[in-house]
């Protein structure tokens, strides 16, 4: 069933509040941290040519921008965001949150109509090989515990992996090994977010949320701040 207008109102702003108060304020906080260098651990072989490779020369302004544009938009940001994506769906989606340990969150599938236990990922490309056998395990004993301590079966296909955002044509080969070889459906993107809501609109209207907290943002000029007291402290 799908939810309601005023339920969708309601996590489309609680959405944009988590994204200010979960990832922007926090990502503002550890920019400012970089002004300080023991935030790094500088590589005196590679840092002058990375210097010169991003600005064309050594100074100490270039030194700390080759530090703090790494930081800022690398690999950290985007794990937070993964991290921070499984507590929207079990804080903000509050409704959906799994009484299986392991388990991220459960819903009533919109398409089919089956109760589904999902393990929610943030993209893609973020499940590890090393990470597939271990999770067909953990859902082959879900399975397994399910048989003698519920009273209504729990069939393997209704344990699922969700990606929250991408299109099956994304999917890194580790997702699409989970259901060519072990059978457990991957919902991506929409796909994902149509099933748990039962609105086509959602996935799209949850994007643009976000994109409300980040016009709130105040973002002006941290990154050049930090980058002038680091590059004060490198000379």
């Amino acid at each position: 069933m799908a939810m309601t207008k005023a339920e969708k109102e309601k996590i489309l702003n609680q959405a944009t509040n988590f994204f200010t108060e979960k990832i922007a304020l926090p990502h503002k906080a550890n920019i400012e941290k970089l002004a300080d260098p023991e935030e790094f651990v500088i590589n005196p072989f590679l840092q002058s040519y990375l210097a010169k490779l991003l600005c064309g020369n050594t100074s100490p302004r270039s030194m700390a921008m080759s530090l703090i544009y790494p930081r800022v938009l690398g690999t950290s940001i985007t794990t937070t965001c993964g991290t921070q994506m499984q507590y929207f769906c079990t804080e903000v989606l509050q409704g959906y949150g799994s009484r299986i340990a392991g388990l991220d969150i459960e819903f009533v599938d919109a398409v089919d109509g089956r109760r589904k236990y999902c393990q929610l990922k943030l993209g893609p490309s973020t499940l590890n090989a090393d990470d597939v056998e271990p999770l067909v395990a953990k859902f082959r004993k879900i399975v397994t515990l399910g048989r003698t301590n519920r009273s209504e079966p729990l069939a393997f296909n209704d344990l699922i992996v969700a990606v929250a955002y991408g299109t099956r044509n994304d999917l890194s080969q580790n997702y699409k090994t989970l259901t060519n070889k072990h059978g457990i459906p991957v919902l991506v993107g929409y796909d994902f977010w149509y099933r748990l809501t039962g609105d086509k609109k959602f996935y799209d209207e949850l994007i643009l949320a976000f994109g409300k907290a980040v016009e709130k943002a105040d973002t002006e000029g941290i990154i050049n701040k930090a980058i002038e007291r680091l590059a004060e402290r490198l000379s």
